[in-house]
């Protein structure tokens, strides 16, 4: 149900999703839907937020995880432009940021933790290739973080990848040293 849920809030909006959309598209009874979702419709879209911050996350693996070396940032770069072209329009973290972040206070809460968590990891790379600048590392780190949502926003409204690569690839190579490092 959550699957189907979020495919739909993807499609359609958080605010025009309703429970009989999710029953339709699941095959599922108005009491089976309550039984896993006592409270309805704020219960599935916490779940959704929950499920599509997961999935956010897991799309850049094992990328993300290990950040230490320039040719990671740029397999991750690519990965992360790989991972929006195929989605497109459809992609979990525009549905997370500009849908479910104003359906409830839960859903705020799992999304901020996404961007922490995310920001985390990023955190941890930037370190790693700034090791000189620790005071530059986080405000790198968003950067590029920021670069992300917002050329996934644009890629929402133009259906062009274009702008998520340059402003991922602008961020990122603020990390470039002048002599990549290698394993």
């Amino acid at each position: 149900m959550v699957v189907a849920a979020a495919l739909l809030t993807r499609q359609k909006g958080a605010a025009e999703t309703t429970l009989d959309d999710v029953r339709a598209a699941t095959a599922t009874s108005k009491s089976q839907l309550f039984h896993y979702f006592p409270d309805g419709r704020s219960d599935i879209l916490t779940a959704v937020a929950e499920y599509e911050a997961a999935q956010v996350l897991e799309a850049q693996q094992p990328y993300l995880g290990d950040l230490s070396l320039w040719e990671a940032w740029q397999k991750w770069r690519q990965e992360v432009l790989h991972h929006y072209t195929e989605l497109g329009q459809q992609c979990p973290l525009g549905s997370l940021t500009t849908e479910l972040g104003k359906s409830s206070p839960q859903a705020r809460s799992i999304i901020t933790t996404l961007f922490d968590d995310w920001e985390e990891a990023l955190l941890r790379g930037a370190r790693a290739m700034t090791p000189d600048e620790p005071e530059t590392a986080r405000d790198r780190a968003r950067s590029i973080l920021t670069a992300v949502q917002g050329g996934v926003v644009m890629l929402q409204a133009t259906g062009r990848t274009d702008y998520l690569d340059a402003a991922l690839t602008a961020a990122i190579n603020a990390l470039q040293p002048a002599t990549p490092r290698t394993a």
